[in-house]
C-alpha cells in the first residue's frame, strides 16, 4: 500500500510539525526500524549495559559518597554511561536524519545502503558535533542557566544541518545560529512542545518504576529501616530502571523527526529551497 508523500521542504505550522512527525513514524517504522536496528543497535546495547552498571553502582552511593571504592565505582559507572549515551545520541540522530534524507531524495523510498554509507562518512563528525554541543550547553547552564537554554535551541539543529546540508562541524554550528535568527522564540516553543509530547509518552512507561519506588519507600519506612538506601531500592529498582530507560531511549528517537521538520521549516523561511525545487520540477515536467 502506497502512502502519501510527506513534504519536508516546505513551511509548516506547529500543529503540522507535530502531526507530520507521527505520520512519518507510522508510515515508515518498518523500513526505518530495520535500518535503525542495524546501525544503532550496537550503540544501544552498549548504552543499556552501561546503564545497568550505573544502576547497580548507584544504589546507596552518590557523587558525595566518601566510602572510597563504592564512590569511585559510582563515578566510573556514571562516566561510562555518559560516554555510551553520547555515542547513542550521535548514532541515533545521525541515522534518523540520513533515513529522512534518503526518503526525500527518493520520493518516499528509504535506501538502506545509502543510510549506512552516509553514517560511515559522517560518524566522526556527528560524534564531535554532539560533544561540542553538549559542552557549550553545559557551560551555558553553569552561567545562570539562561545562556544554556538560549544555546540549546540553535545547537539542537546542528546535526540536522550537518546531514542535510553536508556541512562540517564548525560550519553546522555557525549555520544553526544564522538559521534561528529572528526565529528563536518560535523554534524554542516548537522544540518544547516536541519535548513535552515525547516525555509524556515515555512517562506512561515510567509508571511501574514510580509506583515501585513509592511502594518500597513506604514499606521500608514502616519497618523503620529507611537508613539503608540499598535496602529500600534493591534488585527490583535495577530491573525496572533498566526497563524504563530502554523504552525512553527508544522513544527519544521520535525527537529528531520533529527537529527535521523544524529545520526545513526555518530553512524554507530563509532560503525558499523547497519552493525553488518545486518551480524547477514544474518546468522540467512541462
Amino acid at each position: 500500500m502506497s502512502h502519501e508523500l510527506i513534504q519536508f521542504k516546505k513551511q509548516h505550522e506547529l500543529g503540522e510539525i507535530l502531526s507530520l512527525t507521527f505520520k512519518f513514524l507510522r508510515q515508515n517504522y518498518k523500513a526505518a526500524g530495520k535500518i535503525f536496528i542495524k546501525i544503532v543497535g550496537p550503540a544501544f546495547l552498549l548504552l543499556i549495559a552501561a546503564a545497568t552498571y550505573y544502576a547497580w553502582s548507584s544504589i546507596g552511593t552518590s557523587f558525595f559518597s566518601t566510602s572510597g571504592i563504592e564512590g569511585s565505582d559510582f563515578l566510573i559507572s556514571f562516566g561510562l554511561m555518559m560516554l555510551a549515551y553520547m555515542l547513542y545520541v550521535s548514532t541515533m540522530t545521525g541515522t534518523v536524519y540520513h533515513i529522512i534524507l534518503s526518503y526525500i531524495y527518493h520520493q518516499g523510498e528509504i535506501i538502506s545502503s545509502e543510510v549506512t554509507a552516509g553514517m560511515k562518512a559522517d560518524f566522526g563528525k556527528l560524534l564531535l558535533l554532539t560533544l561540542i554541543s553538549w559542552l557549550l550547553i553545559f557551560a551555558g547552564m553553569i552561567l545562570f542557566i539562561i545562556p544554556g537554554i538560549y544555546l540549546f535551541v540553535p545547537l539542537s539543529l546542528t546535526t540536522a544541518i550537518l546531514v542535510f546540508r553536508r556541512e562540517g562541524v564548525m560550519e553546522s554550528i555557525s549555520q544553526a545560529f544564522r538559521l534561528i535568527k529572528e526565529n528563536w522564540w518560535m523554534t524554542f516553543a516548537t522544540l518544547l512542545c516536541i519535548g513535552i509530547i515525547v516525555y509524556l509518552i515515555s512517562l506512561v512507561f515510567q509508571l511501574p518504576f514510580i509506583i515501585y519506588i513509592f511502594f518500597r519507600a513506604f514499606t521500608v519506612a514502616s519497618e523503620g529501616s529507611a537508613a539503608d538506601p540499598g535496602e529500600m531500592l534493591g534488585t527490583g529498582y535495577v530491573i525496572l530502571n533498566i526497563f524504563t530507560s530502554t523504552i525512553q531511549y527508544l522513544i527519544y528517537s521520535i525527537t529528531p523527526i520533529g527537529v527535521a521538520f523544524v529545520y526545513f521549516n526555518l530553512n524554507e523561511k530563509q532560503n525558499f529551497t523547497g519552493t525553488y525545487e518545486s518551480i524547477q520540477n514544474l518546468g522540467n515536467n512541462n
